[in-house]
């Protein structure tokens, strides 16, 4: 029987498999995006709203998951299987996407990359509950390799979708803190220290150019050959290959774009070319550490806004703001490894963890809730528009709480939905 430590080490390292006796050894060498892509095939029904709404309600983090939830966490088994083998796979992640689409390149598996990250937090809650640490451990570890193997294709919507993956990941942590074993987190720091290395917004930018600015002129030149003497049906056909003609969303931006073009094609190709400058400008701030990052942040932003440029003044904020949580991530990520520190060597071990926002370790106090001693909070110097970098990590049981976001550590509202959920498969309801 594997112990918890060779289970978790071995997912972290990539080394050894955990193999029941008699089996063979699952091949390291696979590429790890076609595990992902059966285990996206091998996923259940997916989880139903008033299922997942009743694990986030108040009434359904009070007690702990009924047997109700057994079978939907069991029918997760095949895919968390071929999740597990990918994380320990050593072959590089090559997801095989055609980019010759340009910006329309479909990209179904971000969506479902995702959908392991929330199944993993059910998974890991129920895992803990019923004692299997191993499980939680290794599955935990796995959807954090999963997300860190999304931009491996260099797409910027990917290095979001890490992100994103990886928020979720670690609020579950603080959410279930309080059930984690000394042996469990101690695994858990030595695993999170050695996942693949984070690709960057920054990174991303060379794959971006190729993906949009030079694959739109190429795309350009050739419908201005195609419509040679019809300049105006060329410019028809650029709205159509961006989508801005059927965009149902009420934006401006092909009206504004074809005014700033002077209502030409090559005109279009002077915006873009004007766009490539300043993405130059910005791919020097996006690389600065928070400080110097936050206060540029603003005189790009202003600058970015004045421009008559649609190309420059409707995309590139959205570029800075991506790098703007990712630096919230990577506070999050120190918090929680803080947190872990703390819970197994005390103020030394906490204060060992620097603040990747700040210059020093991060802001501690012990949270109370309703009377008592709940926990811990964490808080980085991170703040940027008002989403602050903190976690709450839940240590004793009592009534439930936001961990993280705007609202963190107010109270998390009766559902009336999910007291229905509770009498309507005859849940107990929590005691008063």
């Amino acid at each position: 029987m594997k112990t918890l430590k060779t289970l978790c080490l071995a997912l972290a390292v990539g080394g050894a498999t955990a193999m029941a006796a008699g089996q063979q050894p699952a091949a390291v060498t696979i590429n790890p995006a076609q595990l992902y892509y059966q285990a996206f095939l091998a996923a259940p029904t997916p989880i139903s709203n008033d299922d997942m709404d009743y694990t986030y309600s108040k009434e359904g983090l009070s007690q702990p998951l009924p047997e109700r939830f057994a079978e939907l966490v069991a029918s997760y088994d095949p895919q968390f299987t071929l999740v597990r083998q990918a994380a320990r796979s050593t072959a590089a992640c090559d997801w095989g996407l055609d980019m010759s689409q340009g910006p329309s390149a479909p990209l179904p598996h971000l969506a479902r990359a995702k959908a392991v990250a929330q199944a993993t937090r059910l998974r890991m809650r129920w895992n803990l509950e019923h004692g299997r640490q191993a499980e939680a451990c290794e599955e935990l570890l796995a959807a954090f390799v999963l997300a860190r193997n999304l931009p491996s294709d260099g797409l910027l919507i990917s290095a979001l979708v890490q992100q994103a993956a990886e928020m979720i990941l670690c609020s579950s942590v603080a959410q279930n803190f309080g059930l984690f074993s000394a042996d469990s987190l101690e695994l858990l720091a030595q695993g999170l220290e050695a996942l693949p290395a984070r690709r960057t917004v920054a990174q991303c930018m060379g794959t971006e150019k190729a993906l949009f600015h030079d694959w739109a002129i190429n795309r350009i030149r050739e419908l201005q050959k195609q419509h040679a003497g019809d300049d105006a049906k060329a410019l028809e056909e650029i709205g159509k290959l961006f989508g801005f003609e059927t965009d149902r969303t009420g934006s401006d931006l092909w009206p504004r774009l074809k005014q700033a073009s002077d209502g030409t094609s090559e005109g279009v190709i002077t915006l873009l070319r004007e766009r490539e400058k300043h993405e130059e400008k910005l791919m020097a701030v996006l690389t600065l550490p928070y400080p110097e990052y936050q206060g540029k942040l603003q005189e790009l932003e202003a600058e970015t806004r004045r421009s008559p440029n649609p190309l420059v003044s409707h995309t590139l904020p959205s570029i800075a703001r991506a790098r703007s949580r990712e630096l919230r991530v990577l506070a999050t990520l120190g918090i929680v490894r803080a947190a872990i520190e703390y819970k197994l060597r005390g103020e030394a071990g906490f204060r060992s963890v620097t603040d990747p926002c700040g210059t020093g370790p991060f802001a501690f106090r012990r949270f109370v809730f309703e009377g008592g001693d709940r926990g811990v909070e964490l808080r980085s110097a991170y703040d940027i528009d008002g989403n602050k970098g903190l976690l709450i990590f839940v240590e004793q049981t009592g009534a439930p709480f936001r961990v993280d976001g705007p609202k963190a550590g107010t109270a998390i509202e009766s559902d009336e939905a999910a007291k229905a959920f509770q009498q309507r498969y005859g849940i107990e309801l929590p005691k008063k």
